[in-house]
């Protein structure tokens, strides 16, 4: 007979370090789907308004308002490009809420804008005249900023979506 050998005597202990990253994608389910979870919402399922809130000053109020048929979720919070900004603003960490803001058809989201810098400690401020949001699926909201538009500078900052108004305007 032959003798047959499963490999060398080793160590079996085994030490080492590393690291790395990971980046990637996620599609939520998509609007045909029945899985009961609400896919993204698209630039043609919201009407986005903005409106200078009373207070705090040098604040919009950006409202989602579902216009299609299905639930849907709102991105975590608005991505603003004000004129022709090519940095989207910081979002409020603190405004994060529990889950994604989803919207029944007809119902409403909201996110608070601190535009500027109330004590003038804000720089390079410039006038606005447009406002668009993307969305995760590309599409892009064009949104009507009140008559005259506004005054944005670098203390710019965006909350996540809420469901609440008033919790959008906290920050």
């Amino acid at each position: 007979g032959s003798t047959a050998s499963n490999g060398s005597a080793g160590n079996d202990k085994a030490s080492g370090s590393g690291s790395g990253s990971a980046s990637g994608s996620s599609t939520g389910a998509g609007k045909d789907s029945d899985s009961g979870v609400p896919g993204e919402c698209s630039a043609s399922d919201v009407r986005i308004t903005a409106a200078n809130a009373p207070r705090p000053i040098n604040h919009l109020l950006l409202t989602a308002t579902n216009t299609g048929s299905k639930t849907c979720a709102l991105p975590q919070y608005p991505a603003t490009r004000f004129g022709e900004a090519q940095a989207v603003p910081p979002v409020a960490k603190s405004s994060k809420p529990q889950s994604l803001t989803t919207l029944a058809p007809g119902e409403s989201g909201y996110a608070g804008v601190r535009l500027s810098s109330g004590d003038g400690s804000g720089e390079n401020g410039y006038d606005a005249n447009t406002l668009t949001i993307p969305f995760e699926d590309g599409s892009i909201a064009t949104v009507k900023l009140p008559s005259g538009g506004v005054y944005v500078d670098t203390a710019l900052m965006v909350t996540y979506w809420q469901t609440d108004a008033s919790n959008a305007l906290e920050y």
